[in-house]
């Protein structure tokens, strides 16, 4: 699957000023350091191809939620360190991300200077993709790069409005992998094909798990969202997280599984708890037997058992969501056991984002992945074959 919109490689950026929009929104510590930083190393390889290439290179960003207002817990600041490490050259941190304070550092910098501007969501003219906010942002630049898999399927000012008022705009090295590596995995995957779907909500999965139905030979439903499937046949689920009004449409789903002969796996077991305080007594139940007033927090070893045999003789993996509340050392066996059971399957393995991704990193098994998406909610709705903005508000490849 190739992407079909211009990319990176097909513009010249010679002594050019090219503005890439990445997504450098990396998870913090209470100390305000940066945990992982893999989003950032993900999009060295379209800001070095700038540098080589004497470009001017301007980095605009989003951090968190600050919702239009300047909240210094949010700064770009600690990244432009970091990039500064990665990169093995000085970053020009700017304090803002639109007028004179970014004129000037633009105007003065040399050709392979890299500027890293302030988070952009300090402005309510981001999110709103507010016309002012987006051609003053493109005043900066000759060329527009998206790289921002991540924010791809936002109408934000850095990702659509921009592209109005540049002379030119393609999409990065990364955006092209991301877009290839998922919609190229669901429309031409090596068989068998097994889906790993989990988290909280169904009703955040349910595009997905519509889109793959008939596509895929397995699916695996853990996670939150396993409890809408568990009561929707009947079963009773205690305190479990459960979404009421997708039962139907649950059991609808289930059927059409059935009919189209693909195998869904949901649990057999889980891990419950008494309380969600984090010193709740828990213990091991069939799905059939879960206490009224528990919660289910984790899938069960039966169920690690069951899911590792069902993706041992996979040769395609898609995984996005995890087994169980897995950031709680008490319930993170599941997650961290199917990640396991993922990396030594002879798969060509896809991870989507987010909560995965980090999952699969305090595993230990990234390096066993094939591909992993810098975007969760991004990865979601490509996998759904939504439209995404960011990536059709590029002009499409002249090859």
């Amino acid at each position: 699957m190739n992407l079909t919109k211009q990319t990176i490689d097909q513009v010249d950026l010679r002594n050019k000023r090219v503005l890439i929009r990445v997504d450098f929104n990396v998870p913090l510590d209470d100390t305000g350091e940066i945990s992982d930083d893999s989003r950032i190393r993900a999009a060295l390889p379209t800001i070095n191809r700038a540098i080589d290439e004497d470009a001017v290179v301007i980095l605009c960003s989003h951090l968190g939620r600050p919702k239009g207002t300047t909240k210094p817990a949010l700064s770009l600041a600690p990244v432009a360190k970091r990039l500064h490490r990665l990169l093995n050259k000085p970053v020009i941190f700017v304090n803002d991300c639109i007028g004179p304070s970014v004129e000037n550092a633009v105007k003065q910098a040399k050709s392979g200077d890299v500027i890293l501007l302030e988070n952009l969501r300090f402005h309510p003219g981001e999110e709103k993709n507010d016309e002012q906010f987006s051609s003053q942002l493109a005043s900066f630049a000759d060329i527009y790069i998206n790289e921002a898999f991540g924010t791809a399927h936002r109408s934000h000012a850095s990702t659509v409005g921009i592209t109005k008022y540049v002379k030119n705009a393609a999409a990065g090295f990364l955006m092209k992998r991301e877009v290839e590596a998922l919609e190229g995995t669901v429309e031409n995957p090596v068989r068998p094909f097994v889906a790993i779907l989990g988290g909280a909500k169904v009703s955040g999965k349910i595009g997905v798990i519509k889109n793959l139905t008939g596509k895929v030979d397995k699916v695996i439903i853990g996670g939150g969202m396993a409890f809408t499937f568990i009561k929707a046949l009947g079963f009773e689920i205690g305190k479990s997280l459960v979404e009421n009004d997708m039962l139907d449409l649950a059991k609808q789903t289930l059927e059409q599984a059935m009919a189209q002969k693909i195998k869904f796996y949901l649990p057999v077991d889980c891990v419950v708890a008494d309380s969600l305080e984090p010193d709740a007594e828990t213990k091991i139940v069939t799905v059939q037997e879960i206490p009224p007033g528990w919660y289910g927090m984790d899938i069960g070893p039966a169920s690690v058992r069951l899911f590792g045999e069902a993706v041992q003789n996979a040769k395609t993996i898609l995984w996005n969501g995890p087994m169980g509340v897995f950031e709680r050392d008490a319930f993170s066996r599941g997650t961290f056991a199917l990640a396991h059971s993922v990396a030594n399957a002879y798969a060509k393995t896809i991870v989507g984002g987010g909560d995965t991704a980090l999952a699969v990193h305090r595993a230990g098994e990234t390096e066993s992945m094939a591909f992993i998406s810098t975007g969760g909610g991004a990865a979601l709705q490509l996998l759904e074959g939504k439209h995404m903005p960011g990536l059709a508000a590029l002009p499409d490849s002249p090859y």
